[in-house]
């Protein structure tokens, strides 16, 4: 092999000079955002990622992202869309404030987001298409109000989110109930946002949670959500239940009266004796001796006459009746009358 000339020598070390003057192009260049992440759950459309270092170059980094749909070119979001050029945040919402907003529910979407800072552009992180019917996060349904009835249970709700069209793409609900202690049990599909479950025990507790399930018709896609949080409810007593009820306290109390009023008539003559004894009225000293307590000089006598009265003592006739005292002796009666006779006449004929 023969040397190189003159020339080449000349060429080889411009080359190298200039590739040394030239700084690599990764220093100029912006990293790429990391992890790029579109979140669907319910009609929520949100694409995340993780900032992007500037290296040596200073001011904010910004942040632009795009879309396409299967057969189309990359477009920047349009404001329709929402707001995601010139973002200082690592996070575009997509509006999706009614169904008209945010991209159709049934497209292929593919979403790209690059750093932008001053002349300096990165590469684009691209996120794997989607369709959001196909890859939502379904989560519970909403507003659970559970109502008792007579040996039943009333649950209302409110759907997720609106579909937009329930011939296509309709929310099924599934209720999971079961008695305290027993064997859960399942109600449904139902396409209601109003469930009755009959049938059940009276005077029993129920507890229960709600799912919502999303049917798309087209492309024969089932997609299953969250259960809700579990809700517990007492369930009421029939017409039957509530007569049994008020039978046996009718019952229940009659012989409850019964008994009180036995056991009262046993006791009553069990301590006859000693309720007579607490019943009796204490012996209460005659006012003339409580007179004559007060005052013991005043004359005995006197003290008990102090009250009396003329007319109580005083009769009209009085009779005397002796019994003969030996036998076949007759003795006849000897009657004394006296009308209007003094007090002291009587006293003597009384003596």
């Amino acid at each position: 092999m023969p040397p190189p000339s003159p020339g080449s020598w000349l060429v080889l070390s411009l080359y190298c000079l200039a590739a040394a003057a030239t700084p690599p192009v990764s220093f100029s260049q912006l990293a790429a955002p990391r992890n790029p992440n579109i979140r669907l759950y319910n009609a929520e459309q949100v694409l995340s990622w993780e900032p992007s270092s500037s290296g040596n170059n200073t001011g904010p980094v910004l942040y632009r992202v795009q879309y396409k749909y299967t057969s189309s070119d990359w477009n920047d979001v349009k404001p329709k869309l929402g707001n995601c050029t010139q973002l200082t945040v690592t996070e575009c919402k997509f509006t999706t404030a009614n169904l008209s907003e945010g991209f159709p529910k049934h497209f292929n979407v593919s979403l790209r987001v690059r750093a932008e800072l001053g002349q300096h552009e990165s590469a684009w992180a691209t996120v794997p298409w989607f369709q959001h019917f196909r890859n939502v996060t379904i989560g519970p349904p909403e507003n659970i109000v559970v109502t008792p009835g007579e040996g039943s249970l009333i649950i209302t709700f409110s759907a997720p989110f609106d579909t937009g069209n329930p011939t296509e793409v309709p929310l099924f609900y599934y209720v999971h109930y079961w008695a305290k202690g027993g064997t859960e049990q399942v109600k449904g599909p139902v396409t209601s946002t109003s469930v009755l479950l009959n049938n059940l025990k009276p005077l029993r507790v129920y507890c229960l949670r709600v799912r919502a399930q999303l049917s798309w018709n087209i492309q024969n896609i089932v997609n299953v959500g969250h259960f809700s949080n579990t809700f517990c409810s007492e369930t009421t007593a029939d017409a039957s239940i509530r007569l049994q009820q008020i039978v046996l306290i009718s019952v229940g109390t009659f012989a409850l009266l019964l008994v009180l009023t036995g056991g009262c008539i046993f006791l009553v003559l069990k301590y006859q004796g000693l309720i007579k004894y607490w019943f009796h009225t204490p012996p209460r000293i005659p006012s003339q001796i409580e007179e004559y307590l007060k005052n013991p000089a005043e004359p005995i006598l006197e003290v008990l006459d102090k009250d009396g009265s003329p007319n109580d003592e005083a009769w009209d006739t009085v009779s005397i009746i002796s019994s003969p005292e030996k036998e076949g002796e007759d003795f006849d009666p000897t009657h004394w009358s006296s009308r209007g006779t003094s007090e002291d006449d009587t006293e003597q004929e009384s003596r």
